[in-house]
């Protein structure tokens, strides 16, 4: 993108120019300050515009990143192109290595942005910019951060405290990062997706403990951040 340099030597890039110049025609104020968050909200839904983004970076502080194929998801600039509103809950029906097998593969066509491991290992194979393809409803995917997790539903024995608290801090990260409210209208089950065929967390997945450990989630500053 190009810069300018102001009087002062400051160098500006051209997008500041633009959404500072529109806002200043728009009047002074409060208004003019609404209009240039609206207008910087905008300019990352212009064509071929893409936010700065850094290799190999992840979202969640202590995740290990690993890459799904690029099959699987699609690029976005999110929360500016679409809101993001809902954490889904997934569990694998197979191990991590499954999971991470198979969004690595391109003819899986689907991925979630993250895996919980038994011992309560977390990785992240999608950014939360960007749009996976986990929810199997296109809406839910573009609305939504996709977490799943090792282990079958028909063996309570998969969810162990260790995934349980790794994953109730994952989730209270993602809801601080985008004042998503903790409770269970926003945080679902893939059964829950409207058009779903799937059943996933199952009966095993014990909702009202995972809510309470959402909500005792004090998050820090560092959570809190985009990478």
């Amino acid at each position: 993108m190009s810069e300018t340099t102001t009087g002062g030597g400051r160098r500006v890039s051209r997008r500041t120019l633009l959404i500072g110049g529109s806002a200043a025609g728009l009047g002074a104020g409060v208004g003019a300050y609404a209009a240039r968050d609206e207008l910087a909200r905008m300019w990352w839904r212009l064509p071929g515009i893409d936010k700065p983004r850094e290799a190999g970076a992840v979202d969640q502080p202590g995740a290990e990143w690993i890459a799904a194929s690029g099959a699987n998801w699609r690029r976005a600039d999110r929360p500016d192109d679409y809101t993001i509103d809902r954490v889904v809950i997934h569990v694998v029906q197979g191990s991590f290595a499954d999971a991470v097998r198979v969004f690595r593969d391109p003819g899986h066509r689907a991925a979630a942005h993250y895996v919980v491991r038994r011992d309560g290992h977390v990785a992240q194979l999608v950014r939360e910019l960007d749009v996976a393809f986990h929810a199997g409803n296109r809406s839910y995917n573009e609305r939504s951060i996709g977490i799943e997790h090792e282990g079958f539903v028909s063996e309570p024995s998969s969810f162990t405290d260790a995934m349980y608290r790794a994953s109730a801090r994952l989730t209270a990260s993602i809801c601080e990062r985008y004042d998503i409210p903790r409770d269970r209208e926003h945080i679902v089950g893939h059964v829950e997706v409207p058009g779903t065929d799937h059943t996933d967390p199952g009966r095993h997945w014990d909702w009202d403990r995972y809510i309470r450990l959402v909500r005792a989630v004090r998050v820090t500053p560092a959570a809190k951040r985009r990478t």
